[in-house]
């Protein structure tokens, strides 16, 4: 096995003369919880959205398990079945059901038959605490359980790692428990993860490292309880003192 899950190396994002990244390095090793805070607008979800090539970096380097999916040799399609994404949004089609939601990826992409796409599916659904909405439609479900079912969606592809890109920002404050709790089950599980995340609390609780992002680089990182409890950049303090 690669030594790394995720090396990001000099990474550059520009829209038109918007330079939104500039040059950002950072590693994520396996089995890690790697939490990226910072202001609206400071490249945290380009940075993840390039992480698996959602957004093409306009230069440097991203190795996921020591592949470099920069490479226009390499087969993305193969690196990006190792990758489980969780938008903002829940991206669940509105026109099938749960089970439907999460077995469908997974008899087309990866070829599974749909009794065998079922099991996994009502398996990951009773992770996340659902079972008993497999024949719901999304529109008959809370955001924080549509959540939920995105992210059992993503689990049910057998990913060696999970990107969150702020998962709980549009939920109302009462349901974003249940989504951090199924977050927290999955890191005690040994997941990889990188999670964009405006909770402080999920961070402390449960990252190994904490990035804070402004204006397109890496101000600081480190352990997220020194980081929080004891910022070392004038920048990281303003930011933390209007949170916090």
């Amino acid at each position: 096995m690669t030594a790394k899950a995720i090396e990001v190396r000099d990474v550059h994002k520009r829209f038109g003369s918007n330079e939104v990244l500039k040059g950002i390095d950072f590693d994520v090793d396996f089995g890690q919880v790697v939490c990226v805070i910072g202001p609206s607008g400071s490249g945290k979800s380009t940075l993840l959205r390039c992480v698996n090539r959602l957004e093409e970096p306009t230069s440097g380097t991203i190795l996921v398990e020591g592949i470099d999916i920069c490479d226009p040799e390499t087969d993305l399609d193969q690196v990006r079945s190792r990758i489980g994404m969780v938008f903002q949004q829940f991206n669940l089609f509105p026109h099938l059901s749960v089970l439907r939601n999460l077995t469908l990826a997974q008899q087309r992409a990866k070829k599974r038959s749909k009794d065998e796409a079922v099991a996994i599916a009502r398996a990951n659904l009773e992770r996340v605490g659902l079972s008993d909405k497999e024949d719901a439609y999304p529109a008959h479900l809370s955001g924080g359980q549509q959540q939920r079912v995105a992210i059992a969606r993503a689990l049910s592809m057998d990913p060696d790692m999970m990107l969150f890109d702020e998962p709980t920002s549009a939920l109302d404050p009462e349901l974003v428990g249940d989504v951090l709790a199924v977050m927290k089950l999955l890191a005690s599980d040994g997941m990889t993860m990188l999670v964009v995340t405006h909770e402080m609390g999920f961070a402390r609780e449960v990252g190994d490292k904490l990035v804070f992002m402004d204006d397109g680089v890496i101000v600081e990182s480190g352990d997220p309880r020194e980081v929080l409890g004891n910022p070392q950049h004038a920048r990281t303090q303003l930011f933390l003192s209007k949170v916090l």
